[in-house]
């Protein structure tokens, strides 16, 4: 089984849960593909076998913290963290997009409608100015669009030093003053942005969310009744 390993906290511990499965033989022949360099290491220390994605890859499972995710449609939204090193919006996307099935891990106040916050943005770093002004202009009085900074302070155009991922593309934050009424419709209006290479909400089914609060941990899913029978 392929299993994609997320990033962030509750990652981290169900990365360090399953070395341990691993390692007292209660799972076998598991590989595990990395979202990150932080889940890639803290897979290696926990004994998984690792293996790099590949635009051809099959996972059949992925997990990963989200930033937010709506209520209902379990549209989620990741990115939002700053990037650390060689880390990359487009790998995780990729891997959590190629799973077959996917898990989300949120806080309790990040599961919920009306959603706020802010939606990192993949744009060309050439004109990147043009396409944060037509952004501007679709979400114009509900979002303020920064470009992000790879050190030092946040700001509309990112500082003196902005930030450039690995795949050379620059981050937007499209940080939203309004609550967010849809997901799907925000991803949507900026697929048709030219400049616009990606975005951190994904739509990816069937999925879980693992919610925790005080009182626990509850699941909410959009699995189909077979799939949720094996899980």
């Amino acid at each position: 089984m392929v299993i994609g390993l997320g990033s962030g906290y509750a990652s981290g511990m169900a990365i360090q849960y399953l070395g341990r499965q691993i390692r007292g033989g209660a799972l076998k022949d598991i590989v595990g593909v990395p979202t990150s360099v932080a889940s890639a290491s803290e897979a290696a220390k926990a004994g998984i076998p690792l293996d790099q994605y590949q635009a051809c890859s099959q996972i059949d499972f992925a997990f990963d913290d989200a930033d937010i995710i709506e209520e209902g449609t379990l549209i989620a939204v990741i990115g939002q963290r700053r990037l650390q090193g060689e880390d990359s919006i487009l790998q995780e996307k990729s891997i959590l997009n190629a799973a077959n099935t996917l898990a989300f891990m949120v806080k309790e106040s990040q599961y919920k409608g009306g959603l706020d916050g802010s939606i990192p943005v993949l744009v060309q770093s050439l004109n990147w100015m043009e396409t944060a002004e037509e952004i501007d202009d679709l979400f114009l009085g509900d979002a303020e669009v920064w470009r992000r900074p790879s050190i030092g302070h946040a700001g509309p155009l990112g500082g003196d030093f902005p930030l450039v991922t690995r795949e050379g593309h620059n981050v937007l934050d499209v940080i939203f003053t309004s609550p967010i009424q849809s997901l799907a419709e925000v991803a949507e209006s900026l697929d048709k942005v030219d400049g616009v290479v990606d975005h951190g909400i994904i739509c990816n089914f069937p999925c879980t969310a693992v919610i925790a609060s005080s009182d626990g941990v509850r699941t909410v899913d959009n699995l189909p009744t077979n799939a949720a029978e094996v899980l």
